[in-house]
């Protein structure tokens, strides 16, 4: 089985795609399939993770570029700064991974919390797309 091992920061020639959601890109270890069929594992240092467009070197050159796939999330735009860092603040209270972005963020579907940021005075809305999570003051993202 093809092993994808090695961080790699770019690369000039063709590529294998991978599309794969948040939980698997949290993982350090994972078993894929790649797009033409054949079986693949990724084995990375314990604690990292995967981020959109990483890209991973196997032991016989082939690169695989990661993708991170569009799923169910809510997200919550304001130009008040501080009711988004009021809401920043009430979901990182509660360990909630979250998508900071000028003017906005996303996390993933929960009614109960949906209806908390609803009680601040914004308003979810759902959407199908990537998640990107910030990675926290302590996490590891090595290339």
């Amino acid at each position: 089985m093809l092993t994808f091992e090695e961080r790699i920061s770019s690369h000039t020639g063709p590529c294998l795609d991978i599309t794969l959601g948040y939980d698997d890109r949290q993982k350090s270890r994972l078993r894929v399939r790649l797009p033409d069929g054949r079986e693949a594992g990724i084995i990375l240092q314990r604690g990292s993770s995967l981020r959109d467009g990483d890209l991973l070197r196997a032991d016989d050159g082939s690169v695989l570029r990661v993708q991170a796939a569009a799923e169910p999330v809510a997200s919550v735009n304001s130009s008040d700064k501080l009711l988004l860092a009021r809401a920043c603040y009430h979901l990182g209270n509660r360990h909630v991974p979250l998508q900071i972005d000028a003017g906005g963020i996303r996390f993933r579907r929960d009614h109960v919390l949906e209806h908390m940021l609803q009680h601040l005075g914004l308003q979810p809305r759902h959407e199908v797309a990537t998640f990107e999570p910030e990675i926290g003051a302590y996490g590891r993202h090595e290339h």
